[in-house]
C-alpha cells in the first residue's frame, strides 16, 4: 500500500509527487539496508527527510539557474565527456544514470544543470583558505580517528584439508585432537610441523591486517588474544586450528605523512560549512508550500 501522495510547491515551482516519493523509498531502503529502525512508525519521519532533500535540491537548482542562466554547448560537451570518461564509457554511463534508452537531449539538460550548479558552488566557496600549521595541526588532532594504521595481527596455523581423507568426520576429529594437545600445553611450532601435509604450507602466516586473508579465518583470529588457541574452525581450505603470537594495535599516523590529506579534509570541512550556511539562506527566503503536510498512512 502507497502513502498518500505528496507535494511541494517551491517558490511556485510545482515538485512531481514521484519524485518526493522516490526519495521517501530511497531514504527508507537505506535505513533497511543498513540494519537500523525503519518500521512503519518512522514513516513521516522519513517523509520530512524526503521533502526536505528534495526542496533543498530543487532551490540549489534554481538559484544557480538565476546566477547562470545560460552555460556554453562547450562547457556541456566538456563535463558530458568527462561523465564518460569516469563511468568507463557511453554504455555504462546510461547504465549509471538509470536511462534505458539514449536520450541526447534530455541529458545535455541535466549536464547543462550539473554546470550551472558547479560555477555556484565555486563562487559560494571563493576565497577558499589557505589553512595555516596551527589550524592543520587542530585538525589533525579533532579528526586523530581518520589518520589510525591498521591494526596487525601475527598468527601460526595448523591446517588439513579432505584430500585422501573418508570423510569430514575423520578430519574434524583430527584436528580436535590436536588442539586438545594443544591446549595440554604441546608446542605449536613443534606439532605444526608434525602435521604439515608438504613444504610449501605455511604455519607461521606472519603479520597482515584486516581483508589480507579470507573472512573466516580473520573472524577468528583478530578475535583472539595473544596465545590463545582457537576452536577448530573451517574456510574453504579445510580445517583450521590457529593461535596469535602477535599484535599490532592501530596507532595514529605521524602527522607529517598525512598533511596533505588533512588539509584535504579542512577544505572539505570549510566548504561543508559554506554550503549549509548557503543552503539555510536559501530556504529562509524561500516560499515553501507544502499539500499534504501530514502524511500519516504507512507505507510497505
Amino acid at each position: 500500500m502507497f502513502a498518500a501522495l505528496m507535494a511541494l510547491i517551491i517558490n511556485g515551482e510545482q515538485i512531481d509527487d514521484e519524485i518526493i516519493e522516490a526519495e521517501f523509498r530511497h531514504i527508507k531502503s537505506h535505513f533497511e539496508r543498513t540494519l537500523q529502525v525503519a518500521c512503519c512508525e518512522r514513516d513521516p519521519e522519513f517523509r520530512t527527510m524526503a521533502k526536505d532533500n528534495v526542496a533543498s535540491r530543487v532551490l540549489l537548482n534554481q538559484e544557480s539557474r538565476r546566477r547562470h542562466p545560460e552555460v556554453s554547448e562547450e562547457e556541456i560537451t566538456a563535463r558530458l565527456n568527462k561523465l564518460i570518461d569516469e563511468a568507463g564509457g557511453e554504455t555504462q554511463f546510461y547504465v549509471n544514470i538509470g536511462m534505458p534508452m539514449k536520450d541526447a537531449s534530455l541529458v545535455r539538460e541535466n549536464v547543462a544543470g550539473g554546470v550551472r550548479l558547479d560555477k555556484t558552488l565555486q563562487e559560494i566557496y571563493a576565497p577558499e583558505p589557505e589553512p595555516t600549521e596551527a589550524e592543520l595541526r587542530a585538525c589533525y588532532e579533532a579528526n586523530l580517528k581518520h589518520y589510525m594504521t591498521d591494526e596487525e595481527i601475527r598468527a601460526s596455523h595448523i591446517t588439513k584439508g579432505l584430500q585422501g581423507a573418508t570423510s569430514r568426520q575423520e578430519i574434524y576429529m583430527a584436528m580436535r585432537d590436536i588442539r586438545s594437545q594443544l591446549l595440554a600445553g604441546a608446542d605449536f611450532a613443534k606439532l605444526a610441523e608434525e602435521h604439515r601435509n608438504d613444504e610449501q604450507q605455511q604455519i607461521d602466516l606472519g603479520w597482515f591486517k584486516r581483508g589480507e586473508f579470507m573472512e573466516e579465518f580473520e573472524t577468528i583470529a583478530f578475535s583472539m588474544g595473544e596465545g590463545e588457541i582457537s576452536p577448530v574452525f573451517t574456510t574453504q581450505l579445510g580445517f583450521h586450528v590457529c593461535t596469535l603470537t602477535g599484535r599490532r594495535p592501530s596507532v595514529a599516523r605521524p602527522f607529517d605523512e598525512v598533511k596533505e590529506d588533512v588539509r584535504n579534509r579542512f577544505i572539505e570541512e570549510y566548504r561543508d560549512k559554506k554550503f549549509n550556511a548557503f543552503l539555510e539562506e536559501l530556504k529562509a527566503k524561500a516560499k515553501i508550500e507544502d499539500t499534504d503536510p501530514e502524511g500519516e498512512n504507512c507505507q510497505h
